[in-house]
């Protein structure tokens, strides 16, 4: 047995023979013989293992173990030179898909990105006067405008954004909260966590379904620094319930002189209303009744990059641009280069809902959904469809990220059905085509949603459909 593992061991071809491989050393040039050296020395070692681990009566010849070995090398290094973070096509129907990098940049957030990107810019430097300039100036005249705020300023997200504002106005004081707002969203952010994190003692009012004026009232006494307000995002609670309306509880913080923090979550500059769908709380709204910070997400319905946006009175966002905490939270010139070209959209009425992708998703008529299906089907050859069941699906959709959760969107599909495939199988391949394909499984049949999807995208699906079902 012992002869038999020495045999193996033998066959294994020297470091350097794999090194000088014809396969290897183009690989030196272009990277680093350090990281070559790496994946071979990895490879021998796996290879040793796995022959070690099991029976045989021959081993290969040193010959095929280079050529398996160097195989493995070379495609190995590629694999990690290639970039994780690759363009997909969404095909989910969810137009805010966490796992797909939420909204989608607006063509103009794109060149300004890439413009700025290029080199320096004039990230805090006032270029009139030459001196150090303020970075929370390049997008807060843009929000105070948009929303009526007297000031504001933007971190990274909004978590940062509410931890930020709950270590300014309530650090080693207690904030009174609805127990009805005591939430949970995706990736285990509670606002209890967070919170407690901030250094605010949280004090909890009312029940899960209902509270009341004067549970807020009777919460407040001499260590009381702040009356927090959120909203219920993901989730809503039905039935025998009851809130306390904002403008009375603004009222109750004037007359007792405390701040309110509200957190929107999502992040709505306009009154969705206004496009037949349901109400969301605008973030001027909010400042109009009086709150006195307001907290929300740039890149949910706001369509721009993830950041959190802080706005309200200039006496409490002082404080909370001078928190030492602020530069933590910060953002890079990247943020703000994307954040500020898509809140200029917003002032451009006629065009918003055509240049901010997540609106444009949002609205979109099911007629033309359907009306792009049938073209997709129309130009799918006749090769893929004989080998494949391909439909039109009516489906329902929800925009995710805990916008507008309650609201589903009717939308139309392309749907799958392959006798020689299995579905799950048929669902890699697409997500491992290029550019990959991120579609849904349901009934045991893959359906790629179009509500999602960029018009100009449609074309590849064609591609794609044809090309791995045709094949």
């Amino acid at each position: 047995m012992q002869n038999k593992k020495q045999s193996i061991l033998s066959q294994i071809p020297p470091v350097n023979d794999i090194l000088n491989h014809a396969r290897i050393r183009p690989l030196i040039q272009k990277y680093s013989r350090h990281l070559i050296l790496s994946f071979v020395q990895q490879e021998i070692q796996s290879y040793k293992e796995k022959q070690l681990g099991r029976e045989i009566d021959q081993p290969p010849m040193r010959n095929v173990i280079q050529e398996e070995l160097a195989d493995k090398v070379a495609k190995g290094v590629e694999k990690f030179m290639s970039p994780n973070l690759r363009n997909v096509i969404n095909a989910t129907g969810i137009i805010l898909h966490t796992g797909l990098g939420r909204a989608p940049l607006s063509d103009d957030s794109r060149q300004n990105l890439t413009q700025i990107a290029e080199g320096y810019c004039s990230l805090e430097m006032d270029l009139e006067s030459g001196e150090r300039g303020d970075r929370t100036t390049i997008v807060e005249a843009l929000i105070c405008k948009l929303t009526g705020a007297e000031s504001a300023c933007v971190v990274n997200n909004n978590a940062a954004a509410v931890l930020l504002a709950l270590n300014t106005l309530s650090f080693g004081k207690e904030t009174i909260i609805s127990r009805g707002q005591l939430i949970e969203i995706g990736g285990s952010f509670r606002i209890p966590d967070v919170m407690e994190k901030s250094g605010a003692k949280m004090v909890e009012v009312g029940t899960t379904n209902k509270t009341h004026l004067r549970d807020y009232e009777n919460a407040i006494k001499e260590n009381t620094a702040l009356i927090c307000v959120v909203h219920q995002s993901n989730y809503r609670v039905k039935g025998f319930t009851s809130e306390t309306d904002l403008g009375d509880l603004v009222q109750l913080a004037e007359k007792r002189e405390l701040p309110i923090l509200q957190d929107l979550g999502g992040g709505v500059l306009l009154d969705l209303r206004q496009h037949n769908l349901p109400y969301e709380p605008v973030a001027g709204e909010s400042i109009r009744r009086g709150v006195d910070v307001v907290t929300f997400s740039g890149d949910k319905v706001l369509g721009g990059p993830q950041s959190g946006i802080i706005i309200g009175k200039r006496k409490y966002l002082d404080g909370i641009k001078k928190n030492p905490l602020m530069r933590a939270l910060r953002c890079d010139k990247l943020i703000y280069a994307t954040l500020e070209s898509t809140l200029r959209l917003y002032f451009q009425e006629k065009d918003l809902l055509e240049r901010n992708y997540v609106l444009k998703m949002l609205v979109e008529p099911v007629v033309k959904l359907g009306a792009r299906a049938r073209t997709i089907i129309n130009k799918i050859s006749n090769k893929a469809k004989n080998c494949c069941e391909i439909k039109i699906a009516d489906t329902v959709v929800q925009i995710g990220s805990g916008a507008l959760p309650l609201e589903e969107l009717q939308s139309k599909a392309i749907s799958l059905n392959s006798e020689k495939l299995p579905t799950e199988d048929l669902a890699k391949k697409f997500r491992m085509y290029e550019p990959p394909i991120i579609g849904y499984i349901r009934d045991d049949r893959l359906f790629f949603d179009l509500r999602s999807v960029f018009e100009k995208q449609d074309e590849i699906l064609v591609e794609a459909i044809d090309c791995i079902l045709g094949a």
